[in-house]
């Protein structure tokens, strides 16, 4: 789907993801280590290169994966980088659009996202994608930029007796110019910690879901989606998505002491 693009995602869509997950050609490798590798290629779109990552969870199940990264509360609980989240409406029980907003090491100015979520489980795999769209409710607010996502994906396959794989892989313009520090650490610290603090959380899910609505989740039960239906006529752009911000200018910021992403998992 291309970026403002809104519509119930189809066969398509998730093939391209699979695509991109799965081929290797032209991408270059930046991250090995046991069982995660991450790898970058350059896009026409955008200056700032593809992220693509692979790891492998012997301990975590598929669905109990799938759980973590789509429970909104348990999110806001393991995800320190996530500054803000919340659904705006749906299309139907497996595609919505929501606001996010993430946090980025200093000096840098945080950035924003709307995205449309599209998500299809199989019975052998579990797909999730989303790419950015348009929302008259959610104009660029003053303190983020408004970054785009082309899309972004995740693929989660069963491996070993009770383990999976995890693919993800994002194309994504973060708007302005950013310095090269950022997008060494980018896929050098931020990706394999990012592996490391998904994992983590995958064995804290259970206890914590037990005394946190143990019976809700609508990402497997539609009938327990309670989200507005979504007014496409509110997604159309009016232009309220270019803002000055968008050409900002970083990429001569020096790294400060203690803007490292280790120090994010600490705020």
């Amino acid at each position: 789907m291309d970026v403002g693009e809104v519509r119930v995602a189809d066969d398509g869509d998730f093939e391209r993801l699979r695509k991109l997950t799965d081929e290797h050609d032209g991408w270059k490798v930046e991250y090995e280590k046991r069982d995660t590798k991450v790898w970058t290629k350059g896009t026409e779109q955008t200056q700032f290169k593809m992220i693509k990552l692979h790891t492998v969870y012997e301990d975590v199940s598929p669905s109990l994966l799938f759980d973590v990264l789509m429970d909104p509360l348990y999110r806001k609980k393991w995800d320190v980088h996530m500054l803000d989240s919340y659904d705006i409406g749906c299309l139907n029980p497996n595609n919505d659009v929501g606001y996010y907003a993430v946090r980025s090491p200093p000096p840098l100015r945080n950035r924003d996202f709307v995205l449309q979520r599209s998500w299809l489980e199989t019975g052998k795999e579990i797909l999730i994608i989303n790419h950015s769209v348009f929302h008259q409710s959610v104009p660029p607010k003053k303190g983020f930029i408004r970054a785009t996502s082309y899309l972004t994906g995740i693929v989660v396959r069963p491996s070993g007796r009770s383990g999976c794989s995890l693919s993800y892989v994002t194309q994504c313009d973060p708007k302005g110019a950013l310095p090269a520090w950022f997008v060494n650490k980018l896929t050098k610290i931020f990706a394999p910690k990012m592996v490391k603090k998904l994992h983590k959380a995958c064995l804290g899910y259970a206890t914590w879901k037990a005394s946190h609505q143990p019976g809700l989740k609508p990402w497997l039960h539609p009938d327990q989606v309670i989200l507005p239906k979504l007014d496409v006529s509110s997604c159309v752009s009016v232009g309220q998505q270019d803002t000055a911000d968008e050409n900002l200018d970083e990429s001569l910021l020096q790294e400060q002491e203690g803007s490292d992403f280790c120090e994010l998992d600490n705020a």
